[in-house]
């Protein structure tokens, strides 16, 4: 089994983010029921125990950037108001606001991107790869690593994390998840940009 397939069942058994994932196998020589023990060590593989569970609870929380220039609100909720309220959940919270401000997502996830813009992009990479004169069966496989590409882009919780490239923010959710003890869900954001549209 390669190291991909390895990291894939991995994630698949504990629903740990990848770099996570990666790192435990390293540590286990590629063990995989070893790795497991890792990340529950960690307390990695409890955070997707918890993600089932009803998050309404919370807070909205904003970041002004650039003397005013570009404004976030973000609604991040949790199981009780008691973790709301924890320094540790408030600073989760300002994180995400600032990534939604420095790298400007669609989405919080796959699901929240409007199908037209997919298919919009999708075109656009279709005839990049015919004017490229790559063969129908090469093209489709470049459109969807483009569109693979395009998501972790553009999605806040595949995207890499600004303070550290090697965690994207679902890994960085996972850990706060495993911190706090409770399922935590990005619901929504929106961000502003002086002029933006005008």
């Amino acid at each position: 089994m390669s190291m991909i397939e390895k990291i894939k069942e991995l994630r698949e058994r504990t629903g740990a983010g990848m770099s996570d994932c990666k790192a435990a196998l390293a540590e286990t020589d590629g063990d995989i029921d070893a790795a497991i023990e890792v990340l529950r060590s960690k307390g990695i593989a409890k955070a997707a125990k918890k993600s089932g569970r009803e998050a309404s609870e919370g807070l909205v929380g904003s970041y002004i950037h650039g003397n005013g220039r570009i404004g976030v609100l973000v609604e991040v909720n949790c199981e009780t108001d008691f973790v709301a309220r924890t320094e540790d959940f408030q600073n989760f919270v300002r994180e995400i606001a600032m990534q939604v401000a420095a790298t400007n997502p669609l989405a919080v996830n796959a699901e929240g991107i409007d199908p037209e813009v997919l298919e919009a992009e999708k075109r656009v990479y279709r005839e990049q790869a015919a004017e490229e004169g790559k063969p129908a069966e090469i093209a489709e496989k470049i459109v969807e690593g483009r569109i693979r590409k395009f998501l972790k882009e553009q999605t806040l919780l595949d995207q890499e994390y600004i303070r550290d490239p090697d965690k994207t923010i679902q890994d960085l959710l996972n850990e706060t998840i495993a911190k706090l003890g409770e399922n935590i869900l990005i619901r929504r954001f929106v961000r502003f940009e002086l002029g933006e549209g005008a």
